[in-house]
């Protein structure tokens, strides 16, 4: 329960009221793809907030916030150098273990791409270990699109299919325009052998079940991530009990057979 004080090494801007906090990790324990750590702006509060990269060296930690309230405005202004708490890695992680030798279908939709993120990394760095492999990521807008020129070089390569939508765009976007679930149709998907991992807001979520399902995907091969209001992430105060599970013990990720009947209510 007490956070480790580590150093921010780098900020970045990824969009409009997005950051991302490079901290020095040494001292840290690796987090899995999925899991989330509890960040600490001091003075100021805690809140949890997922991993979004790792890199071996200088080992390093990125975790990508949108400022929308006084705890993660406050660790979104942090700057090299300043000292942020960290308490983690918690929680359960995308299935990378099941997922090898099936075809992996990503939907994430605007920040959701964050948690998702070491998913597409590793399905790069380690690609013979997977079958056909593919993100569809839907934004607001082409301003609002995260991680973009990192999209554009995996874009490049001819194992992997990534497709972006956006809700609207002005004359000069070239790609597609649409909710992130109109992408699936473009896809070979057998959904026999089909993994699906998928993040965003809970409305984006529902609705990507439902189209997996269309697709022929069985409940128990779609997993999905889950945000609720995580305050102590160790299953004690409460705050995020979703049904008869906490999302910050036994999620974030669950797959979606175990958490249906839920789904449907907002905060339970």
């Amino acid at each position: 329960m007490t956070p480790v004080v580590a150093t921010v090494a780098a900020r970045r801007r990824e969009g409009p009221g997005v950051w991302s906090l490079e901290i020095d990790a040494g001292g840290l324990a690796t987090p899995a793809p999925g899991q989330f750590n509890m960040l600490t702006a001091f003075g100021v509060g805690e809140s949890a907030i997922s991993v979004s990269a790792l890199r071996a060296s200088p080992r390093r930690l990125t975790h990508t916030i949108r400022a929308v309230g006084p705890v993660t405005q406050a660790l979104a202004r942090l700057r090299p150098g300043q000292a942020v708490g960290v308490r983690g890695p918690f929680g359960a992680g995308w299935p990378m273990a099941e997922a090898e030798g099936r075809d992996v279908v990503i939907l994430a939709g605007g920040l959701g791409l964050a948690p998702l993120r070491p998913v597409l990394r590793r399905l790069v760095a380690e690609r013979g270990r997977y079958g056909q492999a593919a993100l569809l990521y839907g934004a607001r807008s082409p301003r609002d699109i995260l991680f973009e020129r990192e999209l554009e070089r995996q874009r490049r390569r001819l194992d992997l299919e990534i497709d972006v939508t956006v809700d609207h765009a002005g004359p000069d976007w070239r790609g597609h325009v649409g909710v992130v679930t109109t992408l699936l149709a473009r896809l070979r998907l057998d959904p026999a052998k089909a993994l699906a991992l998928v993040c965003g807001p809970e409305i984006m979520m529902r609705f990507a079940v439902a189209a997996l399902k269309d697709a022929g995907l069985p409940d128990g091969a779609i997993y999905l991530s889950m945000e609720r209001n995580m305050r102590c992430a160790v299953g004690q105060c409460g705050h995020c009990q979703f049904g008869p599970a906490f999302v910050c013990r036994e999620g974030p990720v669950f797959r979606y057979d175990r958490i249906a009947p839920f789904l449907v209510l907002k905060e339970l």
